[in-house]
């Protein structure tokens, strides 16, 4: 990729611009759906760069967007309000419940066209969503658990 304007994605393309932001990127198939996606982590935790709207075209799939997941395990009670809060908060990723996970999601268009350096900056800011989302829940936890007095708050797996 270069600093032309960027109108359609690959995977190639997308684990490329990551190994250039020194990520360790893997290629991987979701097993049910039998659809190919990105596997890396930042800080200990694992993501996924999953594709969006398929574009058509020859060769290589081609997307106009993609989505960047974080799913995290739960162990205990995870109240609504701390998630809503989340979401009120911040501007770029959502928080999502669903049984014992939460996954954070952030989608990134390229729809129009967009700079690698707007990527990049996408990337920068899916690396610090993903950090302040563990110190969001277990401060959120704790004072959860200050309040209630709680023996046993709940905790990020």
């Amino acid at each position: 990729m270069s600093d032309s304007l960027i109108a359609r994605l690959t995977l190639d393309d997308l684990r490329e611009l990551l190994q250039r932001a020194g990520y360790r990127v893997e290629a991987a198939t979701d097993p049910v759906a039998a659809i190919p996606y990105l596997r890396s982590a930042t800080s200990g935790l694992g993501f996924d760069i999953r594709p969006g709207s398929r574009l058509a075209g020859e060769g290589e799939a081609q997307f106009a967007d993609v989505a960047f997941v974080c799913v995290l395990q739960i162990v205990g009670e995870l109240p609504a309000d701390l998630i809503n809060g989340w979401n009120v908060a911040r501007r770029f990723a959502r928080l999502q419940r669903g049984g014992s996970f939460v996954a954070l999601c952030m989608d990134v268009s390229v729809v129009g066209g967009v700079t690698e350096a707007y990527l990049r900056a996408q990337i920068e800011i899916w690396d610090r969503l993903i950090q302040d989302l563990v110190v969001y829940l277990r401060e959120g936890l704790r004072e959860q658990a200050v309040a209630t007095e709680s023996p046993a708050p709940a905790s990020v797996a």
